[in-house]
């Protein structure tokens, strides 16, 4: 059976007792540990991105935010708690745009199937008085045993982007904010711009004037649409550094539609090596 990949407050309240539940935050920015250490949801773990769901060494290689070496984390996933049968619920405070889908994509990646993405973020669930506390949280450790070698969702490197560049089969979909596509601005890489032929479709188009995700009917009409009967093979999704992409796969994988590639290095490789 399926399991939802979208879990709202409402649903986190009714399973908020179960000795199997994981919550996660993974929050970012520069005082992220330290604002979670502040004020986070009852019995929430803090996740890092940099240092526990990206191995970061230079962005030309790879990007800003590349996968860790498998083996590596699945230590993590033990270190934090998770076995193969753990509800993981992850949060963090961009509506779940951040970090919160790119670990859901790993989790999914490494074949573990009950992990959902908090519907609205720290946020929204603050506003509904879920339970907040201060401190630093944890959970036991335990030993994560993946039955895989390997990532198993579809991803793609800098040459099948180059060669799909140049093929009009493949679907290049950019999903960060219009004005950084346009090349108007460019806040955190080197040099603004976008990938030759890529369309973009922002990942704030997945959510409503709540924050919340539009519903799987929308999201499925929406990206049907935008597809016109592609195979999910020969689409590729990406955005600055293979972190907000994720937000994307995750509405799509919520609609119910296959989850295509994910070009992990995204803008910030490809910025360094084909402009």
């Amino acid at each position: 059976m399926k399991t939802n990949s979208i879990i709202s407050v409402d649903e986190l309240f009714l399973i908020s007792n179960h000795s199997d539940l994981r919550i996660f935050d993974v929050r970012t920015g520069q005082n992220a540990k330290e604002e979670y250490e502040k004020q986070h949801l009852n019995n929430a773990v803090f996740v890092d991105l940099n240092t526990e769901l990206a191995e970061i060494d230079e962005p030309k290689n790879g990007g800003r935010h590349p996968l860790p070496n498998y083996p590596k984390f699945i230590k993590t996933l033990g270190k934090l708690g998770i076995d193969k049968d753990s509800q993981v619920v992850i949060c963090d405070d961009k509506n779940g745009s951040n970090a919160a889908a790119r670990f859901w994509w790993m989790l999914k990646a490494v074949g573990h199937r009950n992990v959902r993405v908090l519907d609205g973020g720290l946020q929204y669930a603050e506003n509904q008085n879920y339970p907040i506390v201060d401190g630093d949280d944890t959970y036991p450790k335990t030993n994560y045993i993946s039955e895989f070698k390997d990532w198993q969702l579809p991803q793609v490197g800098l040459d099948e982007v180059k060669s799909a560049t140049k093929n009009p089969e493949f679907l290049i979909v950019d999903v960060r904010e219009l004005q950084r596509y346009q090349g108007l601005t460019e806040p955190i890489d080197l040099v603004a711009g976008h990938i030759r032929n890529a369309e973009n479709v922002p990942f704030s188009d997945n959510l409503d004037e709540n924050g919340l995700f539009k519903s799987p009917e929308i999201l499925k009409e929406k990206y049907t649409e935008f597809f016109q009967n592609k195979n999910s093979e020969k689409i590729i999704f990406h955005c600055g550094s293979g972190v907000t992409a994720c937000h994307s796969l995750l509405a799509l994988d919520y609609a119910g539609l296959e989850i295509p590639n994910l070009y992990v290095g995204s803008w910030s490789e490809w910025s360094r090596n084909e402009v």
